[in-house]
């Protein structure tokens, strides 16, 4: 294969919203669940795959959703929650990749051209990270994989739920011709409509159209719909942010305040995020101890050094005095975590361009 091809993964959660309360809220397992309002005025945020199957879908209104389905489940959404796993889901995508690109709080695209990980399937790759958000978050995940933005997104969809769907550089322009107008990129109801009206029903049709002819009919998209056909899509993968910390946390089972056992769960927690700051090459001045009391009072203590912390004994030192400033005597303490920031990001060697298996 061309060395120039790049290896783009599209990662797109399982019905989010739903699935978290689901999740949170074992009674609403296996049944029909809309996330939002079921007043007269209400909308569906994001219904469950059981209510799908009903026609039920976000942006529906409540009443016909009920209509749909008279025993729908109504629940508020919790918007704090769903940012919050969307973040630990992050922290892994960034694990493998630095060019990350979120579309919102539940899909994203990867660039795993060149990877922290030097793994050289991106297959592997999307089917590790499902793997993790799994363990982590208790969701599912889909997963798209091919050489560009477009065809990534559109595997993501493929076999959801909790698919991993691949489409190489050899299939492209096959896979292309075989898809229906309405999965293009762009592509709406209304765009559809008048796209059937001139005899396009699928990416074959579409391909027959010249750019100019393209152009005439839907202006500037015209020229994507173009490309699209003949599976070229020549954006990049372009990350939103630039990390600021590298960190980790953890709940636990039961809420703690004896100070030796929160200590050794410090330590735990200090090694997860020693082994993704050297991953990274990630060393920071600053550590930051978060930690959440049992009635969910949040905390941080924060401690910034005259020199980059580049030697475990030395990080850990720092965030064991940092443990040894929080009270615990008055309430008990259900979660803590550490972060490194205010950093100074060194070379990567290992990270390079592998051969193209996808």
């Amino acid at each position: 294969m061309p060395d120039n091809i790049r290896k783009i993964i599209h990662i797109d959660m399982d019905a989010f919203y739903a699935s978290i309360e689901q999740r949170d809220n074992p009674g609403y397992r296996g049944k029909p669940l809309a996330v939002g309002y079921g007043g007269e005025r209400g909308v569906v945020a994001a219904a469950s795959y059981e209510a799908r199957k009903y026609g039920i879908h976000s942006a529906m209104s409540s009443k016909k959703a009920l209509i749909k389905y008279p025993g729908l489940i109504f629940v508020p959404g919790r918007m704090g929650v769903y940012k919050a796993v969307s973040e630990q889901i992050r922290d892994i995508f960034w694990d493998y990749t630095d060019l990350v690109e979120p579309l919102s709080l539940d899909e994203a695209y990867l660039d795993v051209t060149v990877n922290n990980m030097n793994i050289a399937s991106a297959t592997v790759i999307a089917r590790e990270i499902k793997q993790r958000i799994r363990e982590k978050t208790g969701l599912t995940a889909s997963a798209g994989v091919s050489v560009n933005k477009f065809l990534a997104k559109i595997a993501s969809d493929y076999r959801k739920p909790d698919g991993l769907f691949v489409v190489t550089d050899k299939e492209a322009e096959r896979f292309v011709e075989t898809l229906k107008i309405e999965q293009f990129w762009g592509v709406g109801n209304v765009t559809a409509e008048k796209m059937r009206k001139l005899g396009i029903h699928t990416g074959a049709d579409l391909k027959k159209l010249s750019e100019a002819r393209l152009v005439k009919h839907f202006g500037k998209a015209g020229r994507i719909y173009f490309l699209n056909a003949r599976a070229i899509d020549n954006r990049e993968v372009i990350p939103d942010r630039v990390r600021k910390s590298v960190g980790a946390e953890n709940t636990f089972m039961s809420d703690l305040d004896d100070r030796l056992v929160l200590s050794d769960q410090l330590h735990i927690i200090a090694n997860e995020v020693w082994k993704r700051v050297s991953e990274r090459n990630f060393y920071g001045r600053t550590i930051t101890l978060k930690v959440k009391y049992a009635d969910f009072e949040l905390i941080t203590r924060r401690r910034t050094l005259t020199e980059f912390i580049d030697d475990f004994n030395l990080f850990w030192k720092n965030a064991k005095e940092l443990l040894e400033n929080v009270d615990i005597n008055r309430k008990k303490i259900r979660l803590m975590g550490l972060t490194v920031s205010n950093f100074n990001e060194v070379e990567r060697p290992k990270a390079c361009q592998l051969k193209f298996d996808f």
